[in-house]
């Protein structure tokens, strides 16, 4: 019943001041399980601008599938994502859902200034518009994806090639002893975060540069990519 959920939740249904309504987030949200904590996440994290796409993990249970439909349904601003991956944690399918979303959200109606990706356990301690502040105030325009040239202790996550394990309830990525060529266009491979926020040129750019594409497939077979692919690419010249 949404408009219980709406009610009962207290789903904020208009935006709380002009500033909110005329700078619209979207949001990627990867979500495996525990459906009352990604009630409460999309609950404290909900704007009517806003848009949110939502990847449920393929290897989820039809019933928390289908209670997560159920949710989505009752917001035009929220949607499934289109393609879903089995998600093997370190594994080349965690980005791909990121990117799956992002292939979805620059289609939409709703035009976004930036992308924030979060996972079903984050939680928020800052309001929307806190958030917002902050971008305006000294990241106008450019991306949030810390990180340093790919330390030594870290070669090995590229240097050898990785595959994904999913059977049965279990899924891991282990190595190789296959030694993966040098990335294309010899690029620096930088290290950081799997969390970012990104202007939504960046992502248009991220889905249509060679580049982009080419560093995305080099990037299949190495351990958690996620963790050096958006980092990398905000490195580039220009």
């Amino acid at each position: 019943n949404c408009s219980m959920v709406l009610k009962n939740l207290h789903f904020i249904t208009r935006p709380l001041s002009a500033e909110e309504g005329s700078f619209s987030l979207a949001y990627i949200i990867t979500i495996h399980k525990e459906l009352e904590m990604f009630v409460k996440l999309l609950r404290a994290i909900y704007m009517p601008q806003n848009i949110y796409c939502i990847h449920v993990d393929e290897k989820s249970s039809e019933d928390y599938k289908a209670a997560v439909q159920n949710i989505v349904n009752c917001f035009e601003n929220i949607f499934i994502s289109s393609k879903r991956e089995n998600v093997v944690y370190a594994g080349f399918s965690r980005l791909q859902a990121d990117i799956n979303c992002m292939r979805d959200l620059v289609q939409s109606k709703i035009q976004w200034n930036y992308v924030i990706n979060l996972c079903g356990q984050d939680y928020p301690i800052k309001t929307n518009k806190d958030i917002i502040k902050y971008i305006k105030s000294k990241w106008n325009g450019k991306n949030m994806t810390p990180g340093v040239v790919q330390p030594l202790h870290m070669k090995h996550r590229t240097q050898f090639s990785y595959r994904e394990y999913v059977r049965s309830g279990m899924s891991y990525v282990y190595p190789t002893k296959n030694i993966k060529s040098k990335p294309p266009y010899n690029l620096t491979i930088y290290f950081g975060s799997a969390y970012y926020i990104l202007t939504k040129e960046f992502v248009e750019f991220t889905l249509t540069d060679a580049r982009a594409k080419d560093l995305l497939e080099w990037s299949r077979d190495t351990y958690s990519p996620d963790e050096h692919y958006w980092v990398t690419l905000n490195r580039l010249n220009g």
